[in-house]
């Protein structure tokens, strides 16, 4: 059985979308409730090195895209969840799992704003001490 198959017969009925783009190259939706479980499945279970988490403003929402590699196939697997709470948006932290997500998360947190429950250390990576308390550089104002 393939990464895909397992993840699709895993998460049934939770991945709300799946698209593959290429052979190489697939993307699912889950809930944000879901993200600890799916990492720890995707990291643990199936093998899947932690590339790395990418963070942007949406109208929609914040979106978070974890992307996971199989190293042995080529193929990138991302987890993509939407947090809608943007004026309070959270999420599990994914780094008690696997280190490798501890400075990515502290970025999303200082650019995003995203609070990471769980985090063992969300402090300032990027900006500087000066830099103003609830201003996020990469948010956007979609209301137009």
């Amino acid at each position: 059985m393939s990464v895909t198959e397992k993840i699709k017969e895993r998460f049934e009925g939770r991945i709300t979308d799946w698209h593959e783009h290429s052979a190489r190259r697939a993307y699912f939706s889950i809930k944000p409730p879901d993200i600890k479980e799916v990492a720890n499945f995707l990291f643990k279970e199936l093998g899947l090195r932690f590339a790395i988490a990418t963070g942007q403003d949406t109208p929609q929402g914040i979106e978070i895209l974890y992307h996971f590699s199989d190293d042995k196939t080529g193929q990138i697997i991302s987890a993509r969840v939407l947090i809608e709470d943007k004026k309070k948006p959270q999420i599990d932290s994914i780094a008690p799992l696997f280190v490798a997500a501890e400075w990515i998360e502290r970025e999303m947190w200082e650019l995003l704003g995203i609070n990471f429950i769980g985090h063992p250390n969300l402090k300032r990576l990027l900006l500087a001490d000066e830099w103003p308390e609830g201003k996020y550089p990469l948010r956007h104002n979609h209301e137009s």
